[in-house]
């Protein structure tokens, strides 16, 4: 049985103007580079720095931990090894952007086969030390959306979405998918499990370092437990024995095509997989996707707003008559502290209707009480709630410092017509 045309992406799709401005070009490429520069800052703050450290002990002290049973310089070239590991999957994303988001030139001193890329030189070294810490901590993600380990973290917050799925499935007609919109996207590991239940999945992602290493994943590797990452190697606290960080993980858990080869043949059936780059207020504010969705599944996302009522707004407008918004997460303010934008000439910006995405000026914090009153203000029916759900997050079981949200999940329906809020 062959499978559907549309069951894979390649890159991201590009919504607004198809001229990408410098602004755009320069996150990009430092997403990009930032990959390939992770094995060289990761040995030295990690390693380099330690060693330096380690030798300037006193020699007693210095010839007691280098013995057993402490072996601290070859727990420091065991780090080395463990970073090299986590390397092989970051070059791998670097290779696959080049060709993938059209970011790569022709490499004519390559010495390998024909058709080597390489970064255009007016980019290379790019990233700055910033951009190589979200491509060390994408790599750590890895572990909680695509190891078998992070099933456990993965199920806590995916059980409410895949029991609305399958129940507004339910409502279809014969032939009809469901469309279901995943905002903050991620690794798309949500959008590719939502595919393989038969539903036309657009996932929505700002981060250029997700979309990168999510293309990658979807759509490059070539086998199931292809490389094996170390999240937790990069620190050193909290460790109860040295086995503890270096513990890996095997990634992917499954191989995206054969996963999709093995699911059409058993039900006969699975939907369409795409992903948008783009802000999401600005991307889903646009008239052509009023009304386009039957769900909207927010997975640790309502809390990335800077104004929620913004976020709602968007949501309640994409969705169907009839459509349902299942969130379920924290809330921890992305932009609590944060200072509000201010003009050239050093004024407050005035507040206004113009949509302007997640940039525009204005934040609030509001508590989980308070959102539950703010959905329903938006024009929301809310059918279920729970809160207090243990949900671990990159969760180190083994650490001596264990930290969990307790988050909130619930179910909030679109009605056919809208109800006065007044």
């Amino acid at each position: 049985m062959e499978v559907e045309e549309d069951t894979s992406w390649n890159g991201a799709e590009h919504t607004g103007e198809e001229a990408i401005d410098v602004d755009e070009l320069r996150v990009m490429y430092c997403a990009a580079d930032s990959f390939q520069q992770y094995p060289r800052l990761a040995h030295y703050q990690t390693t380099h720095l330690r060693r330096q450290s380690f030798y300037s002990l006193p020699q007693a002290h210095l010839r007691l931990l280098s013995s057993p049973p402490f072996n601290y310089l070859e727990t420091l070239s065991k780090v080395d090894d463990c970073i090299d590991s986590n390397a092989e999957l970051s070059r791998a994303i670097f290779k696959a952007a080049l060709s993938n988001f059209n970011l790569g030139v022709p490499d004519e001193k390559s010495r390998t086969a024909t058709g080597t890329l390489k970064m255009p030189d007016e980019w290379a070294g790019c990233a700055k030390n910033g951009d190589v810490d979200k491509a060390r901590s994408t790599i750590r993600q890895f572990y909680r959306d695509w190891s078998a380990e992070g099933k456990r973290e993965r199920d806590v917050c995916f059980r409410n979405v895949f029991k609305v799925v399958q129940q507004e499935q339910k409502r279809l007609k014969e032939g009809e998918k469901l469309r279901v919109l995943v905002p903050g996207a991620g690794l798309g590991r949500l959008v590719f499990e939502l595919f393989l239940r038969g539903c036309i999945a657009e996932g929505n992602e700002i981060s250029y370092h997700q979309l990168l290493a999510s293309s990658y994943i979807l759509n490059c590797c070539e086998r199931a437990g292809q490389y094996e990452v170390f999240p937790w190697v990069h620190g050193f606290s909290n460790h109860r024995t040295r086995r503890d960080q270096f513990r890996g993980y095997k990634v992917p858990d499954v191989h995206c095509m054969s996963e999709t080869m093995r699911v059409q043949e058993e039900t006969g059936r699975v939907g369409e997989m795409s992903m948008t780059a783009a802000d999401f207020l600005c991307e889903y504010a646009k008239e052509e996707n009023a009304g386009a969705f039957d769900v909207v599944a927010a997975v640790f996302f309502l809390d990335t707003a800077p104004n929620l009522i913004r976020y709602l707004d968007v949501i309640y407008g994409c969705l169907k008559p009839g459509g349902v918004l299942v969130n379920f997460g924290p809330l921890l303010w992305h932009f609590e502290g944060v200072m509000p934008n201010k003009s050239e000439n050093g004024a407050h910006m005035s507040g206004g209707d113009d949509m302007t995405g997640i940039a525009e000026p204005g934040n609030f914090e509001l508590t989980d009480e308070e959102v539950m009153e703010l959905v329903t203000k938006v024009g929301f029916v809310v059918e279920s709630r729970e809160t207090g759900v243990e949900a671990p997050y990159i969760h180190d079981t083994e650490s001596m410092l264990q930290t969990m949200y307790r988050a909130s999940t619930w179910v909030a329906r679109k009605p056919v017509i809208k109800a006065d809020t007044s």
